[in-house]
């Protein structure tokens, strides 16, 4: 009769020191070549009044109207404080600032400020504007420090066909 030799099986053991490796160098270089994204929020405060409440007739009510043709600064009780007409390179946010600051010094106690913006506006425009609104680099004690504008800033649409207020009187400001 013959034999009938078993055969042995074995199980090969895992080798996985190589994918461990490749692991360890792997996660590290792809969690620095992620990218991070930053949300930022800005708070808006939106026009409109409580039921019964009348604003006060001898205050100041601070708008700034970015159109397609620039910005104007104006108290919406009183009328058009500067026009700032557009420059080559777009809109004109340090002559808006230094307004600002000056509007600024005049009434300190003023934080709100109504952005009305026309149709058509680029976000990046409206959120350079906002930014310009809320606050400005200042030198204290050597130091540049963000100061305060008008950081309650309220949202609002133009009128579509709005122009220049320094077009339409015939220029100069």
């Amino acid at each position: 009769m013959r034999r009938r030799h078993r055969r042995l099986v074995s199980t090969p053991d895992l080798d996985i020191t190589a994918f461990m490796n490749l692991m360890i160098v792997l996660v590290p270089v792809l969690l620095l070549g992620m990218v991070f994204s930053q949300i930022k929020m800005i708070e808006l405060n939106f026009p409109g009044m409580a039921s019964g409440e009348a604003p006060a007739a001898d205050q100041f009510r601070l708008s700034v109207a970015l159109i397609s043709d620039g910005l104007e600064v104006a108290d919406s009780d009183r009328g058009l404080i500067q026009a700032l007409p557009m420059k080559q390179g777009g809109y004109d946010f340090e002559g808006l600032r230094e307004v600002l600051v000056r509007i600024k010094s005049a009434v300190p106690e003023k934080t709100d400020v109504m952005l009305e913006v026309a149709p058509g506006i680029d976000y990046q425009s409206l959120v350079t504007t906002m930014d310009t609104l809320r606050s400005y680099e200042a030198v204290v004690a050597a130091t540049v420090v963000e100061a305060e504008l008008f950081p309650d800033v309220s949202l609002a649409d133009a009128a579509e066909n709005r122009t220049l207020a320094v077009a339409a009187v015939g220029g100069g400001q």
